[in-house]
């Protein structure tokens, strides 16, 4: 993948990139302003009431995903480890580099967490992460790989706005987030190409330490396409690329040492520390995609629908393929016209690699699955692979649809000043509309969330909780206690949560959430009417060892929202004595059985 190296007297060099940038910014600016307003677009619907609005199909992740971000606010304003908190799953706590803990863009939005809520700080992140990928890609690519700015642009459009980065908006914004993997891409390909291996090494370290705080899968998966890229070079060009091995290598090792300086600490967090797991709840082809899924429309495409994608992909939030038959016919048309190019092969090879590791351990036909070994199956037990969503490979899939697009788009924009220029430029362009049409993005759903108490929105919940004492939300539930934390900005401790952790203490295997305390399920069970509201004086004795357990000042009710209200409010009487009114709230303080 050879680029031009252009070369001018040193004074002539700072003029040209002077006069190239005040006739590049006019451009670059609506070029963002573009890619605002098509995230905007997408995810429109939140904006319209951020507190009383989940955006997306999966409501139980963005409200991990809120608490992230408000712990990331709390924990920047009491100086509290940004890597390991007790604040859920009190008292054992979330390994947070084992989950998604976003440590930067947390500590980024903090300011917009504080003043207007992690709901608000959410929305500002997910529409952030589709503009600031898109134009990553402009500018990488308009800078060192294409001479025409539309297709570079082209490009970043497919990159942000292809259905895995929309379905992706449903809740990932840690996926979404590739705003540094043009960047980095690019530094590799520096390295490769010589010069300044110091200085190159240097750049490339500090942009990888700076993705490790936003996102180690995108970081895995951006390390993961970067050596697919030069292993299909030296399939593609072998004695060019043996060439350029020394100052790839000693580039990437002055990398590597800046990363592991800086991330030495929080990599212990995630492979050794207190609640670090291994692998992933459930086989890997719970996760991933079809062979088919490919020629078929996402979701959220024009030419989807709400049952479009069924049975072709684990979720809405995993439609990493589905690029649509039409598009598929241009990329075959596009590797055929460009067949003499390193650049496509290499391409090529790497988005046909992924796309095949994407569907997992066994071939499919159709929607069935079949008995006959895929090249998943050969990586499912690899360290970090075995912790890996399948269906995320096709990422990388996409991201080499992009760049190929650009190449071809380039190549096609070259010939205008030929004979008949005009007519095939024409063409293509009608072409590439029609594949691309198909699967344009459609605004993200939204569905409206059950309001927080006002006890908790208002504050008035530190008149009866010490700092990093529990406050028990009833009924006791995953989702219940993290948006109960979020909205008080992660002040008080919860009990379970949604997060994966490890089974338990002696098996490290990856699990969703914790069972619950038998008190937890006491109150489950009264709220979905499975059981009478008698207690006996075994579950009084369980209900207050549970208090302390969770090291709870408060136990706290709904007055209103909370299925079979009276029931609970009658069990929780039994166990813990009479309760008060606060707000909007019936309150037993358990203060007096925890000490």
């Amino acid at each position: 993948m050879t680029l031009p190296v252009w070369t001018y007297p040193a004074g002539a060099q700072a003029e040209t990139d002077r006069s190239r940038a005040a006739r590049r910014w006019p451009v670059d600016a609506l070029v963002a302003l573009i890619f605002l307003a098509g995230a905007g677009w997408v995810t429109a619907r939140g904006w319209l009431d951020p507190t009383g609005r989940l955006l997306g199909s999966r409501p139980n992740d963005q409200g991990f995903n809120e608490w992230m971000l408000a712990y990331a606010a709390h924990a920047v304003s009491n100086l509290e480890n940004p890597f390991f908190t007790t604040l859920q799953n009190a008292p054992n706590g979330v390994n947070l580099m084992a989950n998604v803990g976003m440590q930067l863009p947390g500590l980024v939005l903090s300011p917009v967490t504080l003043l207007f809520g992690a709901s608000v700080s959410y929305l500002v992140l997910i529409t952030l992460n589709l503009a600031g990928t898109g134009y990553a890609w402009y500018h990488v690519l308009s800078r060192h790989l294409v001479d025409s700015r539309a297709a570079a642009f082209l490009a970043g459009l497919f990159c942000a706005f292809a259905p895995a980065l929309i379905s992706h908006s449903n809740g990932h914004p840690h996926i979404t987030a590739q705003w540094l993997v043009p960047f980095i891409v690019w530094r590799v390909i520096a390295l490769c190409r010589g010069g300044q291996v110091v200085r190159d090494g240097l750049a490339l370290g500090a942009l990888v330490s700076v993705q490790f705080f936003i996102g180690l899968e995108i970081l895995f998966l951006t390390a993961l396409g970067c050596l697919l890229l030069v292993l299909a070079y030296l399939v593609v060009r072998p004695r060019d690329t043996l060439r350029r091995w020394r100052p790839l290598l000693s580039g990437l090792a002055i990398a590597g040492a800046l990363v592991a300086v800086v991330a030495a600490y929080p990599l212990w967090m995630h492979f050794a520390g207190p609640q670090h797991r291994v692998g992933h709840p459930g086989a890997p082809d719970m996760y991933a995609l079809k062979l088919g899924s490919y020629a078929r429309f996402a979701t959220q495409s024009i030419a989807g629908g709400p049952t479009s994608a069924v049975g072709w992909a684990p979720n809405t939030t995993e439609q990493a393929s589905f690029y649509g038959w039409p598009l598929l016919v241009l990329v075959v048309g596009a590797l055929c016209r460009l067949r003499r190019e390193a650049v496509a092969w290499v391409l090529g090879i790497v988005g046909l690699t992924t796309a095949l590791l994407s569907i997992g351990t066994t071939w499919t036909v159709g929607t069935r699955r079949t008995d006959v070994p895929a090249p998943f199956a050969l990586a499912q037990h690899l360290p970090v692979f075995d912790a890996l969503v399948v269906a995320r490979f096709a990422l990388i899939t996409t991201v080499a649809l992009g760049v190929l697009l650009a190449v071809a788009a380039d190549r096609l924009a070259a010939r205008r000043g030929r004979p008949r220029g005009r007519l095939v430029v024409g063409a293509g362009a009608v072409a590439v509309a029609a594949a691309l049409l198909p699967i344009m993005p459609m605004p993200l759903p939204a569905t409206g969330r059950t309001p927080v108490p006002e006890f908790v929105t208002s504050g008035a919940w530190r008149d009866h909780v010490a700092p990093g004492r529990t406050l028990v939300p009833v009924p006791v539930t995953q989702m219940t206690s993290v948006y109960w934390g979020s909205a008080a900005l992660a002040g008080f401790a919860v009990p379970e949560g949604y997060f994966l952790g490890p089974v338990s203490e002696t098996d490290t295997t990856g699990r969703w959430g914790v069972d619950p305390q038998p008190t937890a399920a006491l109150l489950t069970a009264v709220s979905k009417g499975e059981r009478d509201t008698t207690v006996d004086s075994a579950e009084i004795a369980q209900a207050r060892a549970d208090v302390r357990y969770w090291k709870a000042d408060v136990v706290v009710l709904p007055d209103r929202g909370a299925r079979r209200h009276d029931a609970l409010r009658t069990v929780l009487d039994g166990l813990y004595g009479p309760g008060q009114r606060v707000d909007d709230v019936w309150l037993w303080d358990v203060r007096p059985l925890t000490g």
